[in-house]
C-alpha cells in the first residue's frame, strides 16, 4: 500500500512538473502586438503573418492613407481583414457577414470590443458584434488562413471587396472569376502614388472548404449577378453559404505575379485544413526568430518590451517572391515575370523583397540583423543585386518590384559594406561592389532626391562633387523630397567613407583614396561662427538668419542641432572643428540635458514631430537622424555618460506597454525596435560596422544576462554571453569588464571575438568612473 501510495506522489509531482514546464513563457507569449497600435500606420501593425510574410493579415479600423491606418486601437469598428500591409501596397480586403443586404447598405463596419480579442505574433481573434461572427487570423507565407464561427442562424456571407481606398493605395480597380464551386482567382490594382508611381497588381486565389450557394456583387452602385460585370474602384462581391455548419474555413494565397502563381502558392504552402496546425506552426517559427536572444533578469515588463522590439525588428519589410522564386519585375515600367536562380535542388537561391529605405540602418538592423539573423541579412543583399540586374541601381527602398527612391542618399551601402566586412559573402561581391559604385558616382542613385522618378537634379550631387557640398536651396529647383542641403552633405560623406572601407578590403587603391576624400566633405557644412552643421547657398554664403532648433530647414525630418552630430565616421574631425574633445563633450552633453526634459522625443508620435514646440529639441529619438548620440560620448572617451544617458532614453523612450506610445516617433520597418534591442543588451556600432573586422561598442545592458545563439552556419562560435554582475536601475555605468576570463583595458570588441563565442562580463556601479 506504501509502494503504491509512494508511486501515485511520483505520479502527481511528474504531472505537476509536466504542468509548470507548458506554463513556462515562449517569447511569442511575451510579445505585446498592441504597442503604439493607437499612432499607427499602414505597416506597422501586424498580427496573422509570418516574418518577413508577403501576407500581412490583420484587422483594418482605418483605410485612408498611408499614416493613421491599418488597425489603430483606439477605433471601435473593423472594416475589412487585408492581405498586405507594407511599404506603398496593399490588398485584398475581405469581411464575414450574416445577412447583409447589399440593396439597402455598402457599410459593413463591425464594432468590436478588445475585451473578446487574442493578438499574438502569427494570430487574431476577434468578435464582430454586428454579425455575431468569431473569426480568426493565422497564415503562411504566402497564405491566408481565415476561421470563422457564426454564432447565429443566417445566410453566412463573406464579403471580398476589389476597389476602394486600402491605405496608402486606391484600388482602382480588379476582377474576380469563379474556377469552382469552393474556388474563386482574381486580382486587384494599387493604384499609383507620389512614391510609388507605377500602378502594381496582386494576383489572388481564394479557395473555401464549403461550396458556394449564390453570389451577388456591384460595380460603384450596379447591384449584379455576372462576375464580369465587376469592376472598377467601387466594386466588390459576396459569395453566400447554407446554414449547416457553424465554421466556415477560408485560405487566400496571394503573388505580384499572375494567378496560376497564387494558386500555386495557395497549393504549395496549405495542401489541408487545419487550421490549429497552422497557427502553432505560425508560432513556432516566431519562436525560432525570437529565440535566438536569451534574456534573464529584469522585470516581466522589461522582458515583454524587450521581445516585442525584437518582433518588431523583423517587420514591414515584406518577401514579394513566389514559392517557385517567380516574381514580378516593374524597374522598366512595366510588369515583367522574372525568376529567382534556383540551387541544384530546384529551390530558390533567395526571396525578393518590397522594402521601406535603410535611412538609419547603420545603426539599427545593421548591428542587429547581420549578428542574430546573418542568413536574412543575405537574401536582402542578394535582393538589392536582383534588382541592380533588372533595373541598373541597387535600391534604396522598392516597393512591389518598383523603384521608388524613397528617402535619400545611398543608404544601401552601409548595409551591403557591413554584411560583407562581417563575412556574409554568399552573394556576388564584385557585383555588388559595381552596383555601389555606380550609385555613388554620376548617374547613380545619389543624384536623387526623395520620390525622385523622371530626373536627376534633386540631390544636388553634381554640387558635391564639384564644391564639396549641397547646397540650400538646390539651385536647379524642386524636383522631389528631402532637398535639405546640408543633410544630403553629411549622408553622401558618411556612405562615401563606408564606400571606401570595402573598396580597401578589395584592394582598390584608387577609389579607396577618391571616397576616403570625399568622405571629409562634412567639414564644408560646419559654421565655425556659429558652431553647428549650416545651409549655406551655392555661392557659399551661409543661411540668414540661422536658428539651430528650426524643422526642416535644410535638414531632413531632424533640425540642426539633431543634425551636426551625423559624422559617425569621424568624430575625432567632427570634435576638432568644435574645439577639442573636452568642449564637443560638454555640449553633446548640454544638448541632452535639454532634450531630457522633453523626453528624447519630439512628442509621443511621428505627427507631433512638427508641432512648434516639440520640434525644438536638440536630441530626438522618435527619428533616425540623431539615434546614435548617446554613444558618441563612448567614442570620445567617456563610456560613463554613454550608460548614463543611454540608460536614461530607454527608460523613457523605450520602456512603455501601451498602445498610446512605444516609439514615441517613426518606427520605420524594424529601425527602432532593432535600435531598443541593441540599446537594452548593450552593443552599439557607431559607423555602421563597416570597417575591416568592425568594432561593438559596450554599453550599459539592462538584462543580467543575454545569450546571443550564433548561427553555425555563418559564424564559428554557438553562444555570446553578456552577463551583468551588480546590475539595477542605480547601477547604470560599467566599473568593470572581462572577456572570456580577460580584463578589456576599453569597452570595445571585435565582431570576429563576438563570433568566435565566448563570456562578456560587465560589473555594475552606480559611481561614474
Amino acid at each position: 500500500m506504501k509502494t503504491r501510495s509512494f508511486h501515485f506522489l511520483i505520479f502527481l509531482f511528474q504531472v505537476h512538473f509536466h504542468v509548470l514546464a507548458q506554463k513556462v513563457a515562449q517569447p511569442v507569449d511575451l510579445v505585446y502586438p498592441y504597442l503604439d497600435s493607437s499612432n499607427s500606420r499602414w505597416f506597422f501593425f501586424n498580427s496573422a503573418s509570418r516574418p518577413f510574410g508577403m501576407v500581412n493579415l490583420s484587422p483594418d479600423t482605418d483605410i485612408d492613407g498611408a499614416w493613421g491606418s491599418g488597425y489603430r486601437y483606439e477605433s471601435d469598428s473593423i472594416k475589412g481583414f487585408s492581405h498586405i500591409h507594407a511599404w506603398q501596397l496593399s490588398g485584398l480586403s475581405v469581411l464575414p457577414l450574416i445577412d447583409f443586404d447589399l440593396e439597402s447598405s455598402h457599410n459593413i463596419a463591425s464594432p468590436f470590443s478588445h475585451s473578446n480579442e487574442i493578438v499574438k505574433p502569427g494570430y487574431h481573434q476577434v468578435f464582430l458584434d454586428r454579425y455575431h461572427i468569431k473569426a480568426e487570423l493565422t497564415s503562411t507565407l504566402r497564405v491566408g488562413f481565415h476561421k470563422y464561427s457564426f454564432e447565429k442562424k443566417g445566410e453566412q456571407q463573406v464579403l471580398i471587396r476589389l476597389g476602394g481606398m486600402l491605405g496608402p493605395s486606391q484600388i482602382t480597380d480588379g476582377s474576380i472569376s469563379q474556377k469552382s464551386t469552393e474556388t474563386f482567382t482574381g486580382h486587384v490594382i494599387n493604384g499609383s502614388t507620389s512614391r510609388r508611381p507605377l500602378e502594381t497588381p496582386v494576383f489572388f486565389a481564394v479557395k473555401f472548404n464549403r461550396p458556394v450557394k449564390a453570389i451577388k456583387g456591384w460595380s460603384v452602385s450596379e447591384i449584379t449577378t455576372n462576375l464580369q460585370d465587376i469592376k472598377g474602384p467601387d466594386s466588390g462581391v459576396i459569395v453566400s453559404f447554407d446554414g449547416n455548419s457553424s465554421e466556415l474555413l477560408m485560405k487566400v494565397g496571394i503573388s505580384y505575379v499572375s494567378v496560376d502563381q497564387a494558386l500555386l502558392n495557395l497549393e504549395s504552402e496549405l495542401d489541408h485544413w487545419d487550421f490549429e496546425k497552422v497557427k502553432e506552426d505560425s508560432f513556432e517559427e516566431w519562436n525560432s526568430y525570437l529565440s535566438r536572444i536569451e534574456i534573464k533578469g529584469g522585470s516581466e515588463k522589461d522582458q515583454r518590451r524587450f521581445y516585442t522590439d525584437l518582433w518588431h525588428a523583423l517587420q514591414g519589410r515584406r518577401t514579394i517572391s513566389d514559392f517557385n522564386g517567380k516574381y514580378a519585375d516593374m524597374t522598366s515600367g512595366e510588369h515583367k515575370v522574372k525568376q529567382i536562380p534556383l540551387d541544384n535542388a530546384g529551390n530558390p537561391k533567395f526571396r525578393h523583397f518590397n522594402s521601406d529605405s535603410f535611412w538609419g540602418a547603420q545603426w539599427t538592423i545593421n548591428t542587429l540583423w547581420h549578428l542574430v539573423y546573418p542568413e536574412i541579412t543575405e537574401e536582402f543583399v542578394n535582393s538589392m543585386l536582383q534588382y541592380y540586374q533588372d533595373g541598373g541601381l541597387i535600391p534604396r527602398g522598392p516597393s512591389g518590384g518598383n523603384y521608388t527612391y524613397v528617402m535619400t542618399g545611398a543608404s544601401s551601402t552601409p548595409f551591403i559594406v557591413s554584411a560583407y566586412q562581417k563575412g556574409i559573402r554568399g552573394f556576388d561581391v564584385q557585383m555588388a561592389y559595381e552596383g555601389l559604385l555606380k550609385n555613388h558616382r554620376p548617374g547613380g542613385i545619389m543624384e536623387k532626391a526623395g520620390y525622385e522618378h523622371k530626373t536627376s537634379l534633386g540631390g544636388g550631387f553634381q554640387h558635391y562633387l564639384k564644391n564639396g557640398y549641397v547646397p540650400w536651396p538646390i539651385p536647379e529647383g524642386k524636383f522631389g523630397a528631402h532637398q535639405d542641403g546640408p543633410s544630403l552633405t553629411l549622408e553622401y560623406a558618411y556612405q562615401d567613407w563606408t564606400l571606401a572601407q570595402l573598396a580597401l578590403a578589395l584592394d582598390d587603391s584608387e577609389v579607396y583614396k577618391e571616397m576616403t576624400e570625399r568622405s571629409k566633405f562634412y567639414k564644408n557644412t560646419f559654421d565655425p561662427e556659429s558652431g553647428w552643421m549650416r545651409p549655406r547657398n551655392v555661392t557659399g554664403e551661409w543661411k540668414q538668419p540661422f536658428d539651430p532648433y528650426e524643422y526642416n530647414a535644410g535638414f531632413n525630418e531632424a533640425n540642426g542641432s539633431q543634425a551636426t552630430w551625423f559624422v559617425p565616421h569621424d568624430l575625432d574631425g567632427l570634435a576638432q572643428l568644435m574645439g577639442g574633445k573636452e568642449k564637443t563633450i560638454e555640449r553633446l552633453n548640454a544638448s541632452f540635458e535639454i532634450a531630457e526634459k522633453q523626453g528624447f522625443t519630439s512628442g509621443t508620435s511621428h505627427s507631433q514631430e512638427t508641432h512648434p514646440e516639440y520640434r525644438r529639441i536638440p536630441i530626438n529619438y522618435g527619428n533616425q537622424p540623431s539615434i546614435q548620440t548617446a554613444f558618441i560620448f563612448q567614442k570620445l572617451g567617456r563610456p560613463d555618460l554613454t550608460h548614463f544617458w543611454s540608460r536614461s532614453i530607454v527608460n523613457k523612450v523605450y520602456s512603455e506597454l501601451n498602445p498610446n506610445s512605444g516609439y514615441n516617433g517613426d518606427e520605420d520597418q524594424g529601425l527602432m525596435g532593432s535600435l531598443a534591442v541593441l540599446m537594452k543588451i548593450g552593443l552599439f556600432q557607431m559607423n555602421g560596422g563597416t570597417e575591416v573586422n568592425p568594432s561593438y561598442q559596450i554599453g550599459s545592458p539592462i538584462f543580467d544576462e543575454i545569450i546571443i545563439k550564433l548561427s553555425q552556419n555563418y559564424y564559428p562560435g554557438e553562444k555570446f554571453i553578456i552577463r551583468t554582475l551588480n546590475n539595477s536601475k542605480e547601477n547604470v555605468y560599467v566599473k568593470s569588464a572581462s572577456f572570456n576570463k580577460k580584463a578589456l583595458n576599453e569597452l570595445d570588441l571585435r565582431h570576429n571575438q563576438i563570433t568566435q563565442g565566448g563570456e562578456l562580463v560587465l560589473e555594475m556601479t552606480n559611481q561614474e568612473n
